[in-house]
């Protein structure tokens, strides 16, 4: 676990470079706070996407912190990899087109494709 004293930059860091996939949300997997990122767990959960969650309102340092990391303003914040990704609309539109799918593939990372189909199906 990062040391909490650690400056929040560093913090984000280590937590990027330690977990494969990693989202900065308002709220937790299991209890989104917002709906923009209770769109994004919700995929990378329907898809079984292991994945670390980040609750930004947990820590007003690293809700600032991950915005100047990433040099993006909003929140929620995907991170695979060590790459960032993007956020809502990014992340919605590359589960439509098969992007994400892409991306996990490459990346090494599991999930489960026939979700991400069934997604495609309902969302097409």
């Amino acid at each position: 676990m990062p040391d909490a004293t650690a400056p929040a930059q560093d913090r984000i860091r280590e937590t990027v470079e330690a977990n494969d996939v990693v989202l900065f949300m308002k709220g937790t997997k299991a209890m989104p706070q917002c709906g923009f990122s209770a769109k994004v767990a919700g995929v990378l959960n329907y898809m079984n996407v292991p994945y670390k969650d980040v609750n930004v309102l947990d820590d007003m340092d690293v809700r600032q912190g991950i915005k100047d990391f990433s040099d993006w303003p909003t929140i929620p914040q995907l991170y695979v990899k060590g790459e960032f990704v993007g956020g809502c609309d990014i992340i919605t539109e590359m589960t439509l087109s098969g992007e994400l799918d892409e991306m996990l593939e490459a990346k090494g990372v599991a999930f489960d494709k026939d979700a991400a189909e069934e997604i495609r199906k309902h969302n097409g």
